[in-house]
């Protein structure tokens, strides 16, 4: 079974049988049942939808688009497009909403219905939880044949959104120019392969070496911007002598660096990085979620500035970060949320301010990369029988530790004085994801496995 039903969108496998994979009924049902949920009481019922360039998105996005329509709906097609594209173009268009066809970091085989609300955020619990029960009663009627939807095409977006990057504040278009960068792109052949290239250029970096660059959803390697997927990229980067390298998952939110060297920069530190760049400029506070590294925090309060964490999830870290005025915030995927662009992650805008970044501070990325707070984190699970009451075991788990900082905000996260653990529990399988975090691998890896030791102990 591989349907994933969320508060913040439907994913799943293409093929197999309803209900249990991503099907043509199930895109249709949960479509129509987010169009009626999202446009209920408004007199111009539009909504936005963008996709990434896997192979099933031509598909999805014509059952998408023609549900849509056949609720009386009119759309605004923007073709390949990019998560945050999106997300610029529902407010920016005065639409009712959006839909995001991307599994992002999942393999070929996936795909999904990311659901945004009409400021072009994801929804929240309560409006998640009414498109699920909307699609499985299928409490919802189609239009007559004089009030179906109408369709338009835009893809000036792409022009429109790269604009606005151009034009934050502190994007210094002249010092990066000035810097005369070579950079690789790995863009995993979708639309990061038509985006960074564009934003390259507009940004006046001259020498770009495309690595997997076309956008026809042929996926490479593995899309999940990790080390272990990138040997491509870091070949290209040495070979070519680059000064940097730029990978991002098929949707384009999600943002890694690469270092003269070939070595990865580290995709938890892509925030950090664009953080201690904002709040040099710009003092406040910063905001990401629980499993993310601590020298955010350590580069925030060098600034002056206060750390907030957050439950995992974009919407929740979004919640957060309106809550306390962050000036910038986000997830270690490499997910960079910048309010003043937009409450969501975005590749494009983190690759602005990295590059003004390194173009006004000079030297390598890998001696900036050194001089930033040195953490190394560990990632873990424990797969469990499905009748365990997790719940209890974190419980009896936080008992255990009450002397401890930590925080039951998501699962269960122990501050320890030089090291954290984080423990969560799988909304789809019964195991628990353990993150840990120190400042050596093996301080990391011997905190979790500690923790590990404790929890299999107390399950006997």
């Amino acid at each position: 079974m591989s349907l994933i039903k969320s508060i913040s969108g439907i994913r799943g496998t293409i093929g197999g049988k309803p209900g249990d994979n991503l099907t043509p009924v199930d895109i249709v049902k949960f479509t129509a049942a987010f169009g009626k949920m999202i446009t209920a009481g408004r007199d111009r019922k539009t909504i936005v939808v963008g996709r990434d360039a896997r192979m099933s998105g031509e598909m999805v996005n014509n059952l998408v688009v023609g549900t849509l329509q056949s609720i009386g709906v009119d759309v605004i097609d923007l073709g390949l497009s990019t998560t945050p594209t999106v997300e610029i173009a529902v407010p920016k268009l005065g639409a009712c909403g959006g839909i995001i066809l991307t599994a992002s970091h999942n393999p070929a085989q996936w795909n999904a219905l990311k659901l945004l609300n009409h400021e072009g955020e994801f929804i929240n619990d309560q409006q998640g939880k009414e498109v699920l029960r909307l699609g499985e009663e299928l409490s919802f009627e189609f239009a007559e044949v004089d009030q179906l939807g109408k369709v338009t095409h835009d893809e000036s977006l792409l022009t429109q959104h790269i604009d606005e990057v151009l034009a934050l504040e502190y994007v210094d278009v002249q010092a990066i120019r000035d810097a005369n960068f070579k950079i690789a792109v790995d863009a995993v052949n979708s639309t990061g392969g038509i985006f960074v290239p564009a934003l390259l250029e507009a940004l006046g970096v001259e020498t770009i070496y495309k690595i997997h660059c076309e956008p026809n959803g042929d996926f490479p390697h593995n899309p999940e911007p990790l080390k272990e997927h990138l040997t491509d990229l870091s070949r290209a980067v040495t070979d070519h002598q680059a000064d940097l390298g730029i990978a991002v998952d098929p949707d384009v939110d999600r943002l890694v660096f690469m270092m003269e060297d070939g070595e990865l920069f580290g995709e938890e530190y892509t925030l950090v990085a664009v953080s201690d760049f904002i709040l040099s400029h710009k003092k406040g506070n910063t905001v990401s979620n629980l499993s993310s590294t601590r020298a955010l925090r350590d580069v925030t309060e060098k600034h002056g500035g206060t750390y907030y964490a957050a439950a995992v999830g974009e919407v929740n870290v979004v919640t957060k970060m309106k809550e306390v005025g962050a000036v910038i915030g986000g997830e270690g995927n490499g997910g960079v949320i910048y309010p003043a662009s937009h409450y969501g992650r975005d590749a494009l805008v983190g690759i602005a301010l990295f590059l003004t970044h390194m173009a006004k501070i000079g030297g390598t990325v890998s001696a900036y990369r050194a001089s930033l707070p040195q953490y190394f984190m560990s990632k873990n699970k424990i797969t469990l029988t499905p009748d365990l009451d997790i719940d209890r075991l974190l419980a009896k788990m936080q008992e255990k530790y009450a002397h401890e900082d930590h925080s039951v905000v998501d699962g269960l996260k122990i501050d320890f004085e030089n090291e954290w653990v984080h423990l969560r529990k799988s909304n789809t399988e019964p195991i628990i994801r353990v993150y840990s975090e120190g400042p050596t691998v093996e301080a990391a890896e011997g905190i979790a496995q500690r923790i590990m030791n404790e929890i299999n102990e107390i399950i006997g």
